[in-house]
């Protein structure tokens, strides 16, 4: 009998492993930080053999931490930073080019140049997405056309793409595999999610050989079994998600008009539309949310770039925190009188406003703003981003209207109880922090063990889904929006008005 599902949770900083029970619970994990690399301002990369090594790693540790061993997992789920893109060689499966991450901005002014010839009404109505550097599809096309020889190679057949999972699942098999799921291709600005394909127009704009892509499956579906010497035995690899399809299903957020928001790196929030692929006309991005039996379910997604970033570059750029934890109490602390606005668009802004040229900027210093007072910035920023978004959504479709919307969250940040107070006050919403916050690896898990028929369907899953607390609204009307016009002043005058 089995014991456990192996959940790969590839994310933008580090890697984790996590062997999950048949009750949901998290029996053992590694995890592992890798390399940051910023060659230009506004890219970003890591080392996709860096990245094997550390999931490979992860996933030994947190076997011998369980005491287990091939033959005691039902399955293993994937689930992956999105976007993130890696071309390699086929023959050697060597990357020839460091993967370019979902963050990075280079093909901003090609994107430029796509929109001013026209070419993003089409775009949007194919594949739910903007046209914007965020997405894989310009990413591979700078690689094509920087990298030495790469073009005339992927012409040849002999190179291959992948999102981060596609790549592990070809790393794990042992090249026998080169597929993804359909979360996953629908980020990467290739893939019509009208009719579940590649697009062959799209793929002639931005001059990509068809050859270079995965097949596509459901999230829950056969993706071959780990070659024997990784892991001591052939696991079966049932599931994959990206990250935040993954955080949905581990959200349980099954109905439509569910919503979810997972705070990591980037915030991103997700807003279930059922079987109704919902146009927005706020720049939210309309995506698949999951996918059973060849039946998509769509959702609107609001991306928001830089989250815990903020934290991290008040501990590593400023050095004024040790550790992240420490925000919550120095926002407590903060002077009241203070409105500092901290607008954390390092990497630009997503959205509603999809600026990539926009840059990081602080508003309302005064001789007076220390430590706290920023600390307290940049938890804010979080949440009056999320309102962003919320309100857009709601703009969006009038399904989100109909009900009254409570917010699922996870991610790092929301074990910060002043972040999460803070959040339900800018929002008016209640907010519900979960029991299980590794919802991303859970979701993941819980794709690979369904498949394995190791855990049961998704409305016996959404009952075991249990409430840690219920965050309240408590902020008087006046006070929450005369601080969101702070906010949104700041943000007009961060925009690049390009």
């Amino acid at each position: 009998m089995s014991k456990y599902v192996l959940a790969i949770d590839q994310g933008t900083t580090s890697s984790r492993a996590v062997l999950f029970d048949q009750n949901y619970q998290n029996c053992a994990q590694a995890q592992q930080e890798f390399t940051q690399h910023f060659p230009q301002s506004g890219w970003v990369e890591h080392d996709a053999e860096e990245i094997w090594r550390s999931v490979v790693t992860t996933c030994r540790e947190a076997l011998l931490k369980a005491n287990a061993n091939a033959s005691d997992i039902a399955a293993i789920g994937i689930t992956n930073q999105r976007e993130t893109t890696v071309i390699w060689d086929r023959k050697s499966g060597k990357p020839i080019h460091n993967a370019i991450v979902w963050q990075d901005r280079r093909t901003a002014d090609f994107c430029d140049n796509l929109k001013s010839n026209g070419a993003e009404p089409d775009t949007t109505a194919k594949t739910g997405l903007l046209l914007d550097p965020y997405f894989s599809g310009t990413k591979i096309a700078w690689i094509l056309d920087h990298v030495e020889g790469a073009r005339t190679k992927a012409e040849a057949g002999d190179l291959a793409f992948g999102t981060i999972d596609s790549f592990l699942l070809w790393r794990l098999t042992d090249g026998q595999v080169h597929a993804t799921d359909a979360t996953n291709a629908s980020r990467t600005m290739l893939y019509n999610i009208n009719n579940g394909a590649w697009d062959s127009d799209l793929l002639s704009t931005l001059n990509i050989p068809r050859s270079l892509l995965p097949d596509v499956y459901d999230c829950a579906a056969d993706f071959g079994v780990t070659e024997l010497s990784l892991f001591g035995g052939a696991i079966p690899i049932l599931g994959i998600a990206g990250d935040q399809h993954a955080a949905t299903v581990g959200q349980a957020c099954f109905d439509a008009g569910m919503m979810k928001s997972t705070y990591g790196t980037g915030c991103f929030a997700m807003l279930n539309t059922g079987s109704e692929l919902v146009r927005s006309k706020n720049q939210m991005l309309t995506t698949i949310a999951y996918q059973f039996d060849g039946k998509p379910t769509y959702a609107l997604e609001g991306s928001i770039f830089n989250a815990g970033t903020a934290v991290q570059w008040l501990r590593d750029g400023l050095g004024v925190i040790d550790n992240a934890k420490q925000t919550g109490s120095m926002a407590d602390a903060a002077n009241v009188t203070q409105d500092v606005y901290m607008v954390p668009a390092f990497t630009g802004l997503g959205a509603p406003y999809w600026d990539a040229q926009a840059r990081g900027a602080i508003f309302g210093l005064t001789r007076g703003t220390g430590p706290n007072e920023l600390a307290r910035a940049a938890l804010e920023a979080v949440c009056y981003q999320t309102r962003d978004l919320l309100e857009a959504m709601q703009a969006d479709w009038a399904g989100a209207s109909e009900r009254q919307t409570v917010l699922r969250v996870d991610g790092g940040m929301v074990a910060s109880d002043w972040t999460m107070q803070f959040l339900c006050d800018m929002l008016a919403a209640p907010v519900d922090r979960p029991m299980a916050l590794e919802t991303t690896a859970l979701g993941a898990a819980y794709l690979g063990g369904m498949k394995a028929g190791f855990y049961p369907e998704p409305a016996s899953f959404s009952k075991a889904w249990e409430l840690e607390r219920r965050f309240e609204a408590k902020m008087d009307e006046h006070e929450r929006q005369r601080k969101y016009e702070g906010w949104q002043d700041a943000v007009k005058r961060t925009l690049s008005h390009k």
